[in-house]
């Protein structure tokens, strides 16, 4: 505990008055920053690992987006180094898929044991290279252990019935074996927890898996893949089971077209996305896809408003608006329209913006300078196609890629702004007067992740769940639309990509059926 308290105070500002002439411009050689080693970092780090570690690419360093400071380089996989890992992560396949599934299990069960030693220096390093608060950032590294946890359970499940046969003394068998090789591609804003929901899925399914994460969170790919790398060496099996090639778009690209990568998965933007798909389905081969959602909470004229504004509030602000289940679009009751934005943003007002690893901070940056562009873009076209904005709108004068939590009332529901997902935190609050149109306006952008709506009217829910209802892939009722349970299908339909992963039956999508 003295050390993780060590951590946690080291994360805080460096006294006034303290030298600064010995220290390296990277963050990871401050004194303040000495957690950083418990992780094994150093200043450079190498980006690859196949049982060994390496790299020949270029050099890339990662920055706080609190402060835009460096923190540490990785030397990222060049093609020869991503030629060389796919061939050894294929042969340590063939020792992984003879372990029997229940044994994997236990090897699984390892791995979320290892995270939960290192949670809060975990949490700790993707609140400085990610930029989510801390409480979110440890809480991503639980979710990859619940995940663990969830597999090792599954390991002993997973399998197909025995059909009754129409021809005598014969039966029918449903066989379930592993694809193969697994190619995990994370985004930047969940650079723990995604990769956990796949690789803890896959591998008790008997794959191997290879992860290439966001260049711009690499130390956190490195740090979880020394975790994962030290159970596997202490089981003496092949290390290449969780391969790691840290790199850009030319290492994605490979991933996509390879045909010896037996399923990818894909966690980004729309846009990469359906360049990623077209170039697996070139190939024939498998892809799992988790795309934008341009998500809607509807509230009716019965709600309960205490409900409502944390809610929205939470939905649309939660990780600075970076989540793909971040709530863009606020359907009010015309009836409630005004008191509801009166009261959220007198809400807004009170939000905490500091620092994300202070523990009193609720909001902290966006990850890069290029999202803070984005934001201000966004706010501009929105004011030109008629919106107003009650609250925010602004860079935060500070360092570090800070903008005001923003809410834009007034726009029409099919403006194009409102139809465009913009990963920042800006909120469009729209009016409507009927259920039949509110719920055809929440179905009529292109994404279908995550929806809410807020009512006591029973009939409506099970009219909003059924098959006129919400289309996305999460449908929640009364609760915020950020935020899911691993036990579910985590995923959504259109241009979300249609993927399902984490809980319920996802795990047959990292095997093969045989009947």
């Amino acid at each position: 505990m003295q050390g993780l308290r060590r951590a946690a105070a080291a994360l805080l500002p460096l006294r006034a008055g303290a030298p600064a002439a010995a220290m390296s411009t990277l963050l990871v050689s401050q004194p303040r920053y000495a957690w950083l080693r418990e992780l094994g970092l150093q200043e450079e780090n190498p980006g690859v690992y196949n049982g060994r570690w390496g790299g020949r690419g270029q050099v890339v360093t990662t920055y706080c987006p609190a402060n835009n400071e460096p923190i540490a380089s990785v030397r990222q996989a060049s093609l020869e180094d991503y030629e060389e890992t796919v061939k050894k992560a294929k042969e340590a396949w063939k020792v992984w898929a003879d372990i029997p599934a229940p044994k994997r299990g236990e090897i699984v069960r390892q791995i979320g044991d290892a995270l939960r030693q290192k949670i809060k220096v975990l949490g700790s390093l993707v609140s400085l290279e990610m930029g989510k608060i801390f409480v979110e950032g440890v809480g991503e590294v639980q979710e990859y252990v619940d995940v663990c946890d969830y597999a090792v359970g599954l390991s002993r499940m997973i399998g197909g019935p025995i059909l009754p046969s129409e021809r005598p003394g014969h039966a029918l068998i449903e066989q379930w074996n592993p694809v193969g090789l697994v190619g995990i591609i994370t985004a930047f804003n969940f650079p723990v927890a995604v990769y956990g929901w796949n690789s803890a899925i896959a591998m008790i399914c008997g794959n191997a898996c290879l992860w290439k994460g966001a260049p711009t969170t690499s130390l956190i790919s490195v740090a979880v893949t020394k975790i994962i790398a030290k159970v596997l060496e202490d089981n003496k099996v092949p290390g290449a089971i969780c391969s790691l090639v840290c790199g850009g778009a030319d290492i994605g690209t490979a991933m996509a077209r390879d045909e010896r990568m037996d399923l990818l998965s894909f966690t980004g933007s729309t846009k990469v996305g359906k360049q990623v798909a077209l170039m697996v389905q070139e190939r024939f081969g498998r892809s799992l896809l988790e795309l934008g959602g341009n998500n809607a909470i509807i509230v009716f004229e019965d709600a309960d408003l205490n409900l409502v504004i944390p809610s929205a509030l939470f939905a649309a602000v939660g990780t600075a608006g970076q989540r793909c289940t971040t709530a863009r679009r606020l359907f009010l009751h015309e009836s409630i329209h005004d008191e509801v934005v009166t009261k959220l943003a007198k809400a807004y007002a009170q939000v905490r913006i500091g620092d994300p690893w202070d523990s009193d901070t609720l909001y902290g940056p966006l990850h890069t300078k290029e999202a803070v562009k984005m934001f201000l873009d966004a706010v501009e076209q929105a004011k030109q196609q008629g919106g107003s904005v009650v609250y925010g709108g602004k860079v935060i004068n500070r360092p570090g890629n800070y903008v005001e939590p923003t809410i834009v009332t007034g726009l029409p529901h099919n403006a194009p702004i409102v139809h465009t997902e913009t990963f920042a935190p800006i909120l469009y609050v729209l009016k409507f007067k009927e259920e039949e149109e509110v719920f055809a306006w929440n179905n009529e952008v292109k994404q279908g992740l995550s929806s809410s709506i807020f009512t006591k009217d029973l009939g409506r829910i099970f009219r909003w769940l059924g098959p006129k209802g919400s289309d996305c892939g999460i449908v929640n009722v009364n609760i915020p639309t950020s935020g899911a349970e691993i036990g579910g299908a985590f995923g959504g339909e259109k241009h979300t990509g249609g993927g399902r992963e984490s809980g319920s039956d996802s795990w047959k999508l990292y095997m093969r059926r045989s009947t």
